[in-house]
């Protein structure tokens, strides 16, 4: 690897790594947000609209190199499109929607099979190798996120938290599909034209459905903090995670931009124990263990980036 590629490299890791920084502190402090005045759909109806906004405004005063990038015609659009329902829609439904009926140490935990099933996507989209390591990761990631979803039975024998945890995977599971199935396009555009119409995208699909659950929220009644929590959420949860994460995309393979989500329990949880949002069991530690065996196991079955 030439100096050149391993600066390239390290921008990528850093990027990846700022996102996922970022998504991290997004679970306790939206988790507090929704549990005083603002609900999980209205969130979801919050990041996308707070984000278009962003991401058009940087796309108005911010310079692009598209020279590697082909004419964003009809068909762009539509593979766009196709990418914003899938990273953003579908993923951030899930984990919103989760998120709300979960505890943010279980939303997190959950966050960290990401790499597992971004693996398995892997091998029946890109066609990538098999390897026995990689089945074993694939069934210590799986045995992870079973373990916690037993255990949030356990704890609290009502379904709203299952159901939460089932939500956010079906969000990581989206997300996964993304990463593996729409690089191309996104490696074709800057990172700001990509994500200005897939935010414009997802928030023209999520608002009509939104749009009721925002006219409930007591705008007037909302504390100050709650307003700084929806803020980060906006700034930090939305716009420079999914810029970062874009712009890392179109430098690292998908299974290695999956990997960052180890980090990411690692923040919420400290975050969620100082918050007074949760407590870390030895459940829980189980669960961890288990994906981040996992997680290492399938990222390290061949040379990584």
């Amino acid at each position: 690897m030439t100096d050149s590629n391993g600066r390239l490299m390290l921008r990528g890791h850093i990027y990846m790594l700022i996102a996922t920084l970022m998504w991290g502190m997004m679970a306790p402090i939206g988790k507090d947000a929704m549990l005083h005045g603002i609900s999980g759909l209205s969130m979801v109806g919050i990041r996308a609209c707070g984000g278009a906004l962003l991401f058009w405004l940087a796309s108005a005063v911010t310079p692009h190199k598209e020279e590697h990038t082909v004419r964003l015609g009809r068909k762009e659009l539509l593979a766009l499109f196709g990418a914003s329902l899938f990273a953003m829609v579908f993923n951030q439904c899930g984990f919103i929607i989760g998120l709300s009926i979960t505890s943010p140490l279980n939303a997190s935990i959950m966050t960290t099979t990401m790499p597992i099933i971004t693996m398995g996507l892997a091998v029946l989209i890109l066609n990538e190798r098999v390897t026995k390591r990689k089945l074993c990761g694939l069934m210590l990631g799986c045995l992870g996120a079973l373990t916690l979803i037993t255990a949030s039975v356990g704890g609290r024998r009502e379904g709203g938290v299952l159901l939460g945890d089932l939500l956010c995977m079906g969000g990581q599971f989206s997300y996964a599909f993304y990463l593996t199935a729409f690089k191309d396009v996104i490696s074709r555009h800057s990172a700001v034209t990509c994500q200005k119409w897939m935010m414009l995208f997802a928030a023209i699909v999520v608002m009509p459905f939104a749009l009721p659950s925002l006219m409930k929220v007591d705008w007037a009644g909302l504390s100050p903090v709650t307003y700084a929590e929806t803020a980060f959420v906006i700034v930090g949860g939305t716009f420079l995670s999914f810029l970062c994460c874009t712009k890392a995309q179109q430098i690292l393979r998908p299974t290695v931009v999956a990997m960052y989500n180890y980090v990411q329990p690692i923040v919420a949880c400290t975050l969620s124990v100082i918050m007074g949002l949760g407590i870390f069991g030895y459940s829980h530690l189980l669960a961890v263990a288990l994906v981040f065996t996992g997680v290492y196991l399938v990222n390290h079955s061949r040379s990584t980036n």
